[in-house]
Order: C-alpha cells, then structure tokens, then sequence
C-alpha cells in the first residue's frame, strides 16, 4: 500500500475507534471488552500470517520491538478503555491529539531528530492551553470524569512515548509480523487485567457490543495497527503523530450525531487550541524581513 493511502486509512480507523470503545464496553465491562478485541487480534493476524506466508522474525532486535510494541499496546489500550466510561469517544480522541507533542519531546530527547524550534514550542504551549481548556470543562461533568482525563492523559504518554521507543529499536520486521509480535506479548496482560478486574463471562451480550468488539478486532487491532508500525519504517515519528490532527474533529462529530454525546464549549475551544498547537508545531513558519 502506498504511503499516503496507508496514512488516509488509519485516520479513518483511529476517527471511528474511540466510539467503538464505547460501544464495546456496553453491557460486558472494559476489560473483557479489550482481552475480547486483542484476542480476536491474535487469531485474525496468525491466520494472515499463514495464509499470505509471511515472516515472523525472533532475531533480538524483533524480540524489543514486540515487547515495545506489547508494553505501550497494553498501557495505552488499558487505560483508555477504563477512563472510556467515564468520557466521551469525542474526549479520548481530543486528548489523543496531544500525542504529537509529546512524541515530538521524546524524540527530541531519545533520538535526536528533532530541536526545539520557536513554532515548535509555541504548538506545544497551545497544547496544554487546550488540555487546561478540555479539563476546565470535565469539572462541570463530575469528578469521574476529571479522573477520567487523567488516566486518559496517561494512555497518550504510554502511545506517544511506545512509537519513539519503537524507532530507536529501528526492527525492520514486516509489518504484520510486528503486529502479530505486539499482540502476543500484550495478550497475556489484557487477560491478567480482566483476571483481576472482573473474571467473570458477562451472562448477556449485546449485539452493539459484538459488533464494535469484532471491528476493533479486525480493523481497530489487525489493520489500524498493520498499517500504523508500516508508517512508522518509513516516516518520522513526528509525522505520524499528525494523524491526530484530523481524527479529533471527526470522533468529536460522531460521537455527537451517532452517540448524542455533548460536546461543551471548553472542549471545541480546547481542541481548536490543540490543533492549532500541531499545526505551529508542524509547519514552518516563514518571517518576511
């Protein structure tokens, strides 16, 4: 797949994916709805492996990579779809947005592929003008939700800070192997979590709730995660993360018209500040003398 189709296709599948969380964890608990959609990951990626016969590398440069993967998979994941019942699919993909700027810093930091420009650390300030903003208005909501955000914030640090990690490793394992690779080593901790969580089977489960585990699963797990460590061997980090530039605008319009989630002034005023924040951060900015 060409670059800018691959890029087209995970904005797409990150758009829909903080909706579908919500749906998915309708009636059944977060925690097995996320063991439910990584297992369903596992068997539908062993399966791609074998039938296109791809490569499954174990060389110690892969063996980081998948527990790399593995350990920001199961952060980010675990804690995303716990602070979900507390905030809107709009929320999580707003906060998301802020993982430019974070990648960003760590790669400034770790890799040395970026310095700090003043654009740079104008966007950066915009963006936590945004997230004060975005928190401003969970107050209004209850202390769940605050809490929520929170533990959301720290699903962001877990994704942005596992793609530097991810590119300092520099695996050139076949995409799909690296997912197959991620999803194992972090399988056993989802189940774990639900182990301790819940435990127990839901007696009843909803369709809607199938439905968005079983897209999480195929394209939210297999394909979005496929195409995503495909972008990440051939463009930067910071370039990556732009993906989210897009995606928080569109989660907050579905989650609107097919969730009839709120959406307060203070999160358009801070996701605005967000995006104008990665805009500055991202293009340059010429001064005519």
């Amino acid at each position: 797949m060409s670059l800018p189709a691959a890029f087209v296709s995970v904005i797409l599948i990150w758009s829909t994916t903080p909706l579908a969380i919500k749906w998915s964890s309708m009636g059944i608990g977060f925690s097995f709805a996320v063991f439910s959609r990584m297992a369903i990951g596992v068997l539908l990626c062993a399966a791609l492996l074998a039938i296109f016969r791809v490569r499954f590398p174990l060389h110690r440069r892969a063996r980081m990579a998948y527990l790399a993967g593995g350990l920001s998979m199961f952060g980010a994941m675990s804690l995303s779809y716990w602070s979900a019942q507390f905030v809107s699919s709009g929320m999580i993909s707003v906060l998301f947005g802020l993982s430019p700027l974070i990648t960003s810093l760590g790669a400034m930091v770790w890799l040395k592929e970026e310095n700090l420009t003043t654009g740079k650390l104008a966007g950066m300030l915009f963006g936590l003008l945004g997230l004060v903003l975005v928190f401003r208005g969970s107050i209004s909501l209850g202390a769940g939700a605050s809490l929520g955000l929170l533990v959301l914030f720290a699903a962001v640090v877990s994704q942005s800070l596992g793609l530097v990690w991810l590119k300092r490793i520099g695996d050139d394992s076949p995409p799909l192997a690296m997912t197959l690779g991620t999803l194992v080593v972090a399988l056993p901790l989802f189940f774990a979590a639900w182990w301790v969580a819940d435990g127990h089977f839901p007696n009843e489960v909803p369709e809607r709730a199938v439905a968005a585990t079983v897209y999480l699963g195929t394209f939210g797990s297999v394909l979005g995660f496929a195409l995503y460590y495909y972008l990440i061997k051939h463009m930067e980090a910071g370039r990556i993360a732009l993906i989210t530039l897009v995606t928080p605008v569109l989660a907050l319009l579905l989650g609107h018209s097919l969730n009839n989630e709120v959406v307060l002034p203070q999160v358009w005023m801070g996701a605005t500040s967000i995006l104008f924040g990665l805009w500055l951060h991202r293009v340059p900015v010429k001064i005519r003398k």
